[in-house]
């Protein structure tokens, strides 16, 4: 076990796989003398060589055909997008195209292809930088959406990625990149896809949450305990394939849900979470499922983003509202 921040867990988990597999790459803007826009691929141009380790130009598009046409030949390409709002420049190469590549084949190829791409607020960068943009991909089919909120599941979660013969997008949150340590295993490890975790238990109302939004839920848990409010905090861990038995059992169990996310609330991820647990858990509900999201305007300006993206008060604010209804 070592000690390691998201960034060094997916520093090393790309070390380790590019060691295991020679047709493993990294491409990207950047990914190779520079290391990456937040230094998550440092040191792999050195150790791998720049066969393996390709800067490209600032064209992402480019990147993502490049990466199906390496797939289709043989090659693991990890092809970094340096921010997910970039990847309105890509989508055309990723829905309509990668996502779609085993189905129009009849099976003949698939594409083994994974996504890097930063995103969220928090860290006052302009515009397109900080998007939430998620729920875009979970509309196209073919394509597994993987959001790891903490050093643990950073690691195990992009090896997964890795190693599925499917294209993965695995967003990174770049707000939480260097903020706390955890113990990593420092050998390859795995997590399953379609895996929530339980990361808190309690009695009377259970938050949802995936990526930098689950620490806002663990501080918003905090804070309701000493209000006398038990909290169940559900990490997704991935939205495709979106582990429906976990957050049906949880929301049964306490009655009571909030959604928390950072993408705009109109048509985020969090409506399908809701509209699911009014189907499967109809029955169970003692309230209105509530959601905590980003409003319903473009990305403002850095000194607005703590207006606009969910807070520890907003999340504890619904949660209290949701607990006494």
């Amino acid at each position: 076990m070592t000690q390691r921040n998201v960034l060094e867990a997916i520093n090393n988990a790309l070390d380790e796989e590019m060691s295991r597999d020679p047709n493993v790459m990294v491409l990207g803007l950047d990914v190779g003398k520079l290391g990456g826009v937040f230094r998550a691929t440092s040191g792999l141009l050195e150790k791998h060589g720049a066969q393996r380790v390709v800067d490209t130009p600032l064209a992402e598009a480019s990147i993502i055909g490049a990466s199906l046409g390496l797939a289709i030949s043989g090659m693991v390409p990890v092809a970094e997008i340096q921010f997910l709002g970039f990847t309105a420049q890509a989508f055309h190469q990723i829905g309509p195209q990668l996502a779609r590549y085993r189905t129009r084949s009849r099976g003949r190829f698939h594409c083994q292809v994974t996504i890097r791409a930063p995103f969220g607020g928090g860290i006052s960068s302009p515009e397109f930088h900080s998007d939430a943009v998620e729920a875009q991909f979970v509309q196209s089919p073919g394509i597994k959406v993987v959001m790891p909120s903490n050093p643990y599941d950073a690691k195990g979660l992009l090896i997964e990625a890795i190693r599925d013969p499917d294209p993965v997008l695995y967003c990174e949150p770049d707000r939480i990149y260097r903020l706390a340590r955890m113990e990593v295993p420092d050998g390859a490890y795995t997590i399953p896809f379609g895996k929530a975790a339980v990361i808190r238990e309690g009695a009377d109302v259970t938050l949802v949450a995936w990526s930098a939004a689950v620490e806002l839920c663990l501080l918003a848990a905090g804070r309701l305990a000493d209000d006398g409010i038990s909290v169940t905090v559900v990490d997704l861990r991935t939205l495709v394939p979106f582990d429906v038995e976990t957050v049906v059992s949880a929301v049964a169990r306490t009655g009571r849900c909030v959604v928390v996310h950072e993408a705009p609330l109109s048509g985020g991820f969090g409506a399908e979470i809701a509209a699911t647990l009014a189907s499967e858990a109809f029955y169970d509900l003692d309230a209105p499922i509530a959601r905590v999201a980003a409003y319903d305007v473009p990305y403002p300006a850095a000194p607005l983003e703590a207006w606009y993206l969910p807070s520890v008060e907003r999340v504890v604010a619904a949660a209290r509202k949701t607990a006494r209804q």
